[in-house]
């Protein structure tokens, strides 16, 4: 029985067809010749599986391509001699396309491995010249320190770098380190001998202001510790321990005296606001006088005045209002006396009562006038209105 690609004879032999004619593959005594034909056809498609299978893999870059080069070579090898039914002429040209696919792809990956060892290479070189700046200049102490830890962790999570380069960048690497714990440690030192000149000067500071807390000169005390509070900014730190309880002395010496003052403040204000509301009172009468007779006003004011003289101080900001409010009163009362003045002097002057008799007799005219309505007689009338007018005293 045969197929495309290979038969069996009726001794049971099989038989494959290739370019080069028919090689024996095999025999088969299991069964009749179809079974035998198809079995042997299995064989060859486990063959073509085994062939698609590293393809893909090299394609996808999900195998090693030498990996895939020396199973696709060995796959080749074994044609000659492999047992199956089927185009054998095609999958020795797969594998052959498949080797030079793989080949094609160790260069690649080589050219890859090159470029991404020059990339770790970079990297760690990056990393060994951070290392470097911060050891010649950051006095960031913390945040460096912790950069550098940092780095470290960085570091080895860089693959693919011969051993001879890594160790030249390591060594670069942790003489940086080396300088910066070095240089920090100095620091650390010579600022613990400015911590302990700092904690003599800010004792001296606290001293002074538990002296001043007990102190009842409430503007040039309130001044002086100001002063020392502007001091105590320019001074240097402490450590952070002593710092604290330094500055917790210092904050409750100046608290104990602003509190004394904000409480005989508070009393004060208390005070001067009562005295506002009897200056108000005053001030209000003062200026509701009864100005019909304006001698008993003054009488009446005079004594208003110096009752308010008696009373003490009001709020600073109430000051000027309610100064301007008693003027204003007071002048009521002087302008109430001068037009009393003015009318009594007029009375008793003939020339003037002549001047006030002649204005009436003008605004009568004026009034014709104005009936009238001729337009030349009424300003003629108006002007001798003014001109009369004007004579007068206001």
């Amino acid at each position: 029985m045969s197929s495309e690609w290979g038969r069996i004879d009726e001794t049971g032999t099989v038989y494959v067809k290739t370019a080069d004619g028919e090689r024996e593959v095999g025999s088969w005594q299991a069964g009749d010749a179809e079974a035998g034909l198809a079995y042997y056809q299995r064989k060859f498609a486990d063959l073509e599986a085994e062939v698609e299978l590293l393809s893909s893999r090299l394609e996808s870059g999900a195998g090693d391509a030498k990996s895939s080069k020396s199973q696709a070579m060995t796959l080749h090898a074994s044609l000659p001699t492999a047992a199956g039914i089927g185009d054998f002429g095609a999958l020795d040209a797969r594998l052959v396309a498949l080797i030079s696919a793989a080949d094609a792809k160790i260069g690649e990956q080589s050219l890859a491995r090159e470029a991404a060892r020059s990339e770790a290479i970079a990297k760690k070189e990056s990393l060994a010249v951070e290392a470097e700046q911060i050891a010649e200049s950051s006095t960031q102490w913390k945040a460096s320190g912790d950069r550098l830890r940092t780095i470290v962790d960085e570091w080895k999570l860089i693959k693919g770098i011969d051993r001879k380069t890594d160790d030249a960048l390591w060594k670069r690497f942790a003489a940086a380190r080396d300088a910066f714990s070095k240089r920090r440690g100095s620091h650390f030192a010579h600022l613990d001998t400015e911590r302990e000149a700092a904690k003599s000067e800010k004792e001296k500071l606290v001293k002074q202001a538990e002296e001043l807390a007990s102190s009842d000169d409430w503007r040039d005390t309130a001044t002086a510790l100001k002063d020392l509070m502007t001091q105590w900014k320019a001074a240097p730190r402490a450590n952070r321990a002593t710092e604290g309880a330094l500055w917790k002395r210092f904050r409750a010496a100046q608290d104990a005296f602003f509190e004394r003052r904000s409480g005989v403040f508070a009393e004060r204000d208390a005070e001067q606001a009562q005295n506002l509301k009897e200056k108000e009172a005053i001030i209000a009468e003062a200026a509701g006088l009864d100005l019909g007779n304006p001698r008993q006003a003054q009488i009446s004011l005079r004594d208003l005045q110096e009752r308010l003289e008696t009373i003490g101080h009001v709020p600073r900001d109430a000051m000027r209002r309610t100064e301007d409010r008693m003027r204003a009163a007071e002048q009521r009362v002087r302008d109430a006396l001068d037009a009393e003045w003015k009318r009594g002097a007029a009375e008793s002057n003939p020339f003037l009562a002549q001047l006030r008799e002649r204005l009436t007799e003008a605004e009568a005219k004026l009034e014709r006038a104005r009936s009238s309505g001729d337009v030349d007689r009424i300003a003629k009338a108006e002007a001798d209105v003014a001109q009369r007018r004007a004579l007068l005293p206001d």
